[in-house]
């Protein structure tokens, strides 16, 4: 989850919401990428939740990332929920279930993501280990309940948490039991922004099924390859999706800025205090008619939009929301998959050459049948095994043309390997793990906290 941002500037008119998004324009020149992982923390003995409090506990461990980074703490009331480092602009946050989550820094290439995402987990490790906490890659709790998870003391997540239950099923399971990563990628032009979009979603199921990686549910199998995609299905579908009409004539920053005023909120945000706003406009907050005395601000607006959760999400940037959380080697993939396509524009053409004919209908079907599926969905004909196949291939020519070299001479093309190695099976991660779990792990998914550690 983001950051809450602060910044109580009064906002008069919905043109002034356009123009928030119209503002992450930039030159290509200026483009970067930031990539957001989440993991779960566990006790080394017994592999169990950790919670918030007690010597051993999330507090503890935020608390000794503070001393050895230096990081300014975020704090909620008397409680630490985070670390922002407010010179190179990266965070570490909470998700609901305890979740540890890096928010990295926008950098400028592959090679700089990877490292600062490296040192994070070599720091995290040093803090954990004499605390007896350990780090899991994986999309989805494999054998804790929704019961077993901890709840960090954020005010958002007391709201979402009552309000989840109203409208889906498993928007629960999405806050408390599952991990993501995520990646942040620039636009130079309103035009630009659409085409990105448009693209990003209609192959948001190629990366689902690349880090599928959340296939057991307490203890067993789930039927599933990416458990983690198919919540999302059943969280609250006002706030997620294929966002079809981003594919329609009128695209830009005014459409989407009105979809985010029909998103129902969930808060709005005075100093330390959330008021619980959940299913209300933000078009009457906007109006004034939400909370007697209170205008809508810039800090409203950007948070709200920060409780979207569609595929792919516009803020002034675009977020990749597609993929499960993964041990540590996969991560820098999917910032290395996506700038292949995204920053080369003869890639974005042929990715847009591949999906234009596609029909909404048909987005849909191949975005329903991944978790399940993984790389035998398909559509046209066309499977996504074969999908993965070109647009690695692409996204590989792509980073060869960037040109962007790292200390010894290598390009960003090598982050896609581990993503290489696994179209060359043909199988997801989650198969790799389920066949594990059918012979050397015995039916336990308990090896999973030594295999998938970080």
């Amino acid at each position: 989850m983001a950051r809450d941002q602060v910044d109580m500037t009064p906002i008069n008119s919905r043109d002034e919401l356009v123009a928030w998004f119209a503002e992450g324009c930039k030159p290509k020149e200026q483009f970067r990428v930031g990539t957001e992982h989440e993991k779960f923390a566990f006790t080394v003995k017994g592999h169990r939740p950790v919670p918030y409090g007690g010597p051993r506990g999330i507090r503890a461990l935020l608390d000794g990332m503070r001393d050895m980074l230096g990081w300014e703490p975020i704090m909620e009331g008397e409680n630490i929920i985070g670390l922002a480092d407010v010179t190179g602009g990266g965070a570490i946050s909470l998700e609901p279930g305890g979740q540890f989550e890096l928010s990295g820094a926008p950098v400028d290439n592959v090679h700089e993501t990877a490292s600062e995402l490296f040192a994070h987990l070599a720091q995290v490790r040093e803090v954990a280990r004499p605390l007896g906490i350990g780090f899991l890659g994986i999309g989805m709790t494999p054998n804790w309940s929704r019961a077993d998870m901890p709840v960090m003391p954020k005010g958002r997540y007391k709201i979402m948490t009552n309000y989840m239950p109203k409208v889906g099923s498993l928007g629960l399971d999405m806050m408390y039991r599952t991990c993501t990563v995520q990646t942040n990628h620039d636009f130079s032009s309103e035009a630009d922004m659409v085409r990105k979009m448009r693209v990003s979603i209609a192959l948001q199921p190629v990366a689902t099924a690349l880090f599928a990686n959340s296939p057991f549910t307490e203890g067993k199998p789930n039927g599933l390859l990416s458990f983690r995609s198919e919540i999302w299905r059943d969280t609250d579908n006002q706030r997620a999706g294929m966002l079809p009409w981003v594919f329609e004539s009128g695209m830009g920053f005014e459409r989407y800025a009105d979809y985010a005023l029909d998103v129902p909120m969930y808060f709005v945000k005075r100093g330390d205090r959330y008021i619980d706003v959940a299913g209300k406009s933000f078009r009457d907050h906007l109006a004034g008619k939400l909370i007697p005395g209170e205008r809508a601000t810039i800090s409203d607006w950007a948070n709200h939009v920060s409780t979207i959760f569609p595929e792919v999400r516009l803020k002034r940037y675009i977020e990749m929301r597609g993929a499960d959380g993964g041990p540590w080697r996969v991560l820098p993939s999917l910032p290395a998959y996506w700038v292949g396509l995204m920053y080369d524009d003869d890639n974005l053409d042929a990715c847009w050459q591949i999906v234009k004919d596609w029909t909404a209908a048909e987005r849909q079907k191949l975005r329903d049948d991944v978790p399940k599926l993984g790389f035998k969905a398909t559509i046209r004909g066309r499977t996504l095994l074969a999908l993965a196949i070109e647009t690695l291939t692409l996204a590989q020519k792509g980073l060869v043309r960037r040109k962007r070299l790292d200390r010894n001479g290598r390009d960003e093309t090598r982050y896609l390997r581990v993503l290489e190695e696994i179209v060359a099976r043909g199988t997801t991660p989650a198969e790799d793990l389920l066949a594990r779990y059918a012979g050397p792990w015995n039916g336990s998914v308990d090896p999973v906290f030594d295999e998938l550690a970080y």
